[in-house]
């Protein structure tokens, strides 16, 4: 299993309601998009922060793990801020980019902070079933599920194929070694369709007529979470505003 998989289904807040950790984290995203970068985005990805390493207990080197691709995307995005194009052969400093910077990569470290909270606390087989119940098209959470399932099948082949390449000197030079990625593609992409045909005969066999009866856990809310949920976002809110953030 990925780690945020592993965290989300060992961590304490595993038994709670999906509803009560989706009203704190797209709570708290909302105001790190909504609010102005200081202090509202600030408060929501420092609040995410806190609650990721204190109460829901998500070990840091896993939150740095989950967050190194998409920081390294903001970081590359927000660089482009900071030049401007004079001719098509003149390329200089932005004076005014530096702060756009600031507060685009601000904005969206906050953002990804709040997306890990509910990830990393919310395994995904806890949200699928109770999305039919909002209205959301069944084909569609099937289709997530059956690509979810087969992510880790493909994990699983690339492991495999990778550490018979290795049992067999395959990455010994550049040259093995490009040889070696040749034919992993090749293999991975043929048991990926073997994969998936069988996937597709087990369900023909088991009757299945275009949905998935998935029996889902009854849990309650808690009404003093969503309290504190409500009383933090406030704060934040109410923070804000009265420390009178240019709204952008």
């Amino acid at each position: 299993m990925f780690a945020l998989d592993v965290a989300a289904h060992t961590g304490p807040w595993r038994l709670r309601h999906p509803g009560e950790k989706a009203l704190l984290a797209l709570g708290l995203l909302g105001c790190a998009v909504i609010l102005p970068t200081w202090p509202g985005a600030a408060l929501a990805g420092t609040a995410a922060a806190l609650l990721l390493v204190g109460p829901a207990r998500v070990p840091v080197p896993v939150l740095l793990r989950a967050a190194r691709v998409p920081a390294l995307f903001i970081a590359t995005s927000a660089l482009p801020l900071l030049v401007s194009v004079h001719s098509p052969t003149r390329i200089g400093w932005n004076p005014a980019g530096a702060g756009l910077a600031a507060t685009t990569t601000g904005r969206a470290a906050a953002a990804l902070l709040c997306l890990l909270l509910f990830s990393a606390t919310t395994p995904l087989s806890d949200v699928l079933p109770r999305l039919v119940r909002l209205g959301v098209p069944p084909a569609v959470t099937e289709v997530a599920a059956l690509t979810y399932r087969m992510l880790f099948l493909l994990v699983d082949s690339v492991r495999a194929v990778r550490e018979a390449q290795a049992a067999r000197l395959g990455y010994r030079t550049w040259r093995t070694t490009y040889r070696s990625l040749a034919g992993q593609a090749g293999a991975i992409f043929v048991r990926a369709f073997t994969r998936a045909r069988r996937l597709e005969e087990g369900l023909a066999v088991r009757g299945y007529t275009g949905s998935l009866a998935v029996q889902v856990e009854v849990r309650r809310l808690s009404p003093p979470f969503v309290v504190a949920t409500v009383a933090l976002l406030t704060a934040i809110v109410m923070l804000t505003v009265l420390s009178g953030g240019r709204w952008r």
